[in-house]
């Protein structure tokens, strides 16, 4: 018994030391509350506190002092009187000699909005049986396979008629089925970590170990994401290491001086969203966050991370209000920048499976790559040019898009710079931007129409694919945080087709190998023509590993049918129309396809064979070659 004591003792010293090193990546066994035999030993680190006391409902609220590891700022108490289900948080003497009630910033749960106080919660043992997921994980290149991710606010997905929402014992009965049935490959939240205010959506956090209360018990959470793993759905988590709430009782100035935050105060307030940022450069604060994504990923078995706002962590003037130069005069900031490789090198380390997403908006940081290479060392980064350069393009009047081709060819310029995910996702449907159904041009009809187009094309362009919810079935309205989507809309008839076109186009994406295998490479597009901007029609193909494995995409992108409209081809012989956002089945008019197409020998552009087809108003054709010699050109 006596070796045993000895062992935990250095194993808590060594964890005290790796903290202050910025090393220790499970700081979550070390810090906040932890069931022992009789009770629960508290820790909490504020090195400049004068005091810290234990209050809670085990005492009464009462101050219950705390003693001082003067060597790493930790304060601790062991306390029997404390149970399971008990709340409680620090009184906290700041340096000058303030007293406020803190947070556990270590704590797995919370008590219901709007209270913060932490909740006493010990996870029960979890016996998991997604190893078959895993393991096909583990061997899986995501680069070559489908990725088709469903972005989601876990609170306003669905809501009961009282107007709460899901919880995730819900979710799991009524969201999975819904996932497999619309064919996504994954879906992705918007953060599910504890914060105070639903219009934040997530994003203002004060708990970085604790699933949002509102969403139910992590328990639920766990079996949910197993869940997904057996119905072959991937889990993504948005997480917020950039910044935080600024609520008082909270993080910010938690010992009364900079303490998670820059010690600069232009630094440290984040006057765009009106929070606090991170000192990513402080070897404690470095091994919390990296501590907290290390507990997502292995508690909850999550496959991978959506980083937000990275752009905010690595440069010094992203902010609006005033800024410092860094050492070089410039605006990197090194911090944050080398933060960032140090998160993604870690986690890599340890899972390598894992993939790592970053939204970030410039485009003068490699983002993607290996970290040698001096990226980031991010897996995917969300292309958010793409997405304002076509939303834009969309939008406007067909007249005046012949003028205006580039929005929609300009990517092909840069696509294979960064690892990209082609995002149409919560930020372009709210705040009077208006829905992705709002922004198309024209009446309700040709709304439909251009919505099929353009998911044709963010279907066949490369990159992984990203869609909001309600979006795939069009819903009008801007999305609302606060109230469920609009599941009313599917009495319509236009919905509802609108809501089978996107299912069977997720379809088709998995099963076209053309689509993702070659997605790393240029090979994987070629572009048959991209100047025809008085017809405005945009045409191009997309290759597989097998030379006859390849797929013929051609955009209309004005009200005008075009028949027997001609483009190039590679090769001599028959192809088959697969797919017409035009047939009656999505909402369309036709009844039937077109005939296939036999080639002719003609020269266009660089090919020596030609076809010809009518191509629908608004619409979008994806031929595959049926009988082809792939020995001629």
């Amino acid at each position: 018994m006596k070796n045993t004591e000895k062992l935990e003792t250095q194993q808590i010293d060594n964890a005290k030391k790796t903290f202050l090193t910025g090393e220790n990546f499970y700081l979550q066994h070390l810090l906040g509350a932890h069931c022992e035999e009789q009770g629960y030993i508290f820790r909490v680190w504020a090195p400049n506190a004068l005091a810290v006391f234990l209050v809670g409902d085990f005492n009464d609220w009462q101050d219950w002092a705390m003693e001082k590891d003067h060597d790493t700022g930790i304060w601790q108490i062991y306390c029997e009187e404390a149970n399971e289900g008990d709340l409680y948080k620090f009184k906290v003497r700041q340096a000058n000699g303030r007293e406020i009630l803190k947070i556990d910033p270590f704590a797995v749960r919370f008590e219901k909005r709007p209270g913060d106080a932490a909740k006493l919660y010990n996870f029960p043992e979890k016996k998991w049986k997604d190893g078959l997921w895993r393991g096909r994980s583990k061997r899986s290149n995501p680069f070559k396979r489908p990725l088709n991710i469903y972005e989601l606010h876990a609170s306003s997905w669905k809501h009961h008629e009282d107007g709460t929402p899901y919880s995730f014992a819900e979710l799991k009965t009524e969201l999975i089925p819904y996932l497999v049935e619309m064919n996504y490959t994954h879906v992705e939240f918007m953060p599910l970590m504890e914060h105070p205010l639903g219009r934040s959506w997530g994003y203002q956090l004060i708990g970085y170990f604790a699933l949002s209360s509102y969403f139910g018990t992590p328990a639920e959470f766990q079996d949910f994401v197993e869940e997904c793993h057996l119905n072959n759905i991937g889990v993504f988590v948005d997480w917020v290491p950039g910044h935080y709430c600024i609520n008082d009782d909270t993080l910010p100035y938690y010992d009364g001086t900079p303490q998670f935050e820059y010690t600069d105060p232009d630094r440290a307030k984040n006057n765009r969203w009106g929070s606090i940022n991170f000192d990513l450069g402080k070897p404690q604060v470095q091994s919390f966050l990296i501590s907290s994504a290390m507990f997502w990923i292995e508690m909850f078995h999550i496959d991978g991370i959506r980083v937000d706002a990275v752009s905010s962590m690595i440069y010094r003037d992203y902010d609006d209000g005033p800024w410092t130069p860094n050492h070089d005069g410039g605006n990197r900031n090194y911090e944050g920048f080398y933060f960032l490789q140090k998160l993604n090198a870690v986690i890599k380390l340890a899972h390598p499976n894992i993939l790592m997403i970053a939204e970030e908006s410039s485009s003068d940081t490699q983002i993607t790559g290996m970290i040698e290479s001096g990226s980031l060392g991010f897996d995917f980064k969300w292309n958010m040019g793409w997405m304002n350069d076509v939303l834009r393009f969309y939008e406007m009047d067909p007249v005046f898009r012949k003028d205006h081709f580039n929005l929609i060819t300009f990517s092909f310029m840069y696509m294979m710079q960064e690892n990209f995910i082609l995002p149409l996702s919560h930020d372009e449907v709210v705040h009077g931007k208006k829905s992705l159904m709002h922004k198309m041009w024209g009446d309700r009809y040709k709304q439909f129409a251009q919505l099929r187009n353009l998911y044709t094309y963010f279907m066949t362009h490369p990159g992984k694919k990203l869609l909001f919810m309600g979006s795939e079935w069009g819903q009008f309205l801007e999305w609302k945080f606060d109230e469920g989507l609009e599941w009313v809309d599917l009495g319509d008839s236009l919905n509802q087709s609108m809501q089978h076109f996107t299912a069977t186009l997720n379809d088709f994406y998995k099963n076209q190998p053309a689509l993702w295998e070659l997605e790393e490479s240029y090979d994987t597009i070629e572009i048959i023509d991209a100047d025809n901007t008085a017809e405005s029609i945009l045409s191009f193909i997309r290759q597989g590993k097998r030379k006859k494995d390849f797929l013929i995409v051609i955009l209309n992108m004005t009200p005008v049918e075009r028949r027997d409209f001609q483009i190039g081809v590679p090769y001599p012989g028959t192809y088959k129309e697969v797919w017409n956002t035009e047939m009656q089945e999505f909402g369309g008019t036709w009844t039937k396809s077109n005939e296939d197409c036999q080639t002719e020998p003609s020269d266009f552009k660089q090919y020596q064979q030609v076809i010809k087809t009518t191509v629908p108003a608004l619409g979008a054709l994806i031929l595959k070659p049926e009988s082809i010699n792939t020995r001629k050109k």
